[in-house]
């Protein structure tokens, strides 16, 4: 049996022993420092590491399209690219979709007119092209994407009619025959990507060294 004193001194023991854990300072973390540390390593990982990642297996197993898809010329100048639609004006190349980038064909204002066709200014503005397509090339419908913007003004590429329904007016510039001409417009038709997607086109660009190649 404990006495009365035994039993007290236990108590207080016990009682001391719980009190002093109560009373151990508390673990602060500092979330400032992991915030910041999180921040840096995430920054660093994904803005930097993963970036230069992709870019390295492009480089290695897509060099060209890596590059930019570039083009040159017969010298090795860089003349443009498959990606990026250039303004062309002369009778004797293909001329691409009109464009509302910048003052036009600027890659770095990159946007459409975002008119829609509900909208009255759109017919207004298609008809004079209309007009001087249809007087250039009687008969023959004019290819909406001749009169159209792309949404981001930098379409390189145009519908096979378009560039067929341009296919008298280079003929005539360049003194080739219209069939010469359409030839070289269907060995340039690139097919829906993946039989799937997209419609059949002509990269401009393109098409146009073909001429200049041609043409010697």
């Amino acid at each position: 049996m404990h006495s009365v004193s035994t039993i007290d001194e236990e108590l207080g023991t016990r009682a001391g022993t719980h009190g002093s854990h109560a009373q151990e300072p508390a673990v602060h973390h500092p979330l400032w420092r992991t915030s910041i540390l999180f921040t840096l390593v995430t920054a660093a990982l994904f803005g930097l590491v993963y970036p230069l990642l992709l870019a390295g297996i492009a480089r290695i197993l897509f060099p060209r399209q890596a590059a930019g898809s570039l083009i040159t010329g017969r010298d090795g100048t860089v003349i443009g690219s498959r990606l990026i639609a250039q303004s062309f004006t002369s009778d004797r190349y293909f001329h691409p979709r009109p464009s509302a980038a910048g003052n036009g064909y600027d890659a770095t204002s990159s946007g459409g007119t975002n008119l829609a066709q509900s909208n009255a200014k759109l017919p207004q503005r298609m008809q004079p092209d209309i007009d001087k397509l249809a007087a250039s090339n009687p008969g023959t419908p004019v290819p909406i994407d001749a009169v159209t913007y792309s949404a981001s003004g930098l379409d390189p590429d145009i519908t096979p009619d378009n560039a067929y329904f341009q296919a008298p007016r280079i003929a005539k510039a360049r003194g080739f025959t219209e069939d010469a001409v359409r030839k070289l417009i269907s060995d340039h038709i690139q097919g829906r990507t993946l039989g799937f997607i997209g419609e059949p086109r002509v990269n401009v660009l393109e098409l146009n060294l073909a001429l200049d190649n041609a043409s010697h």
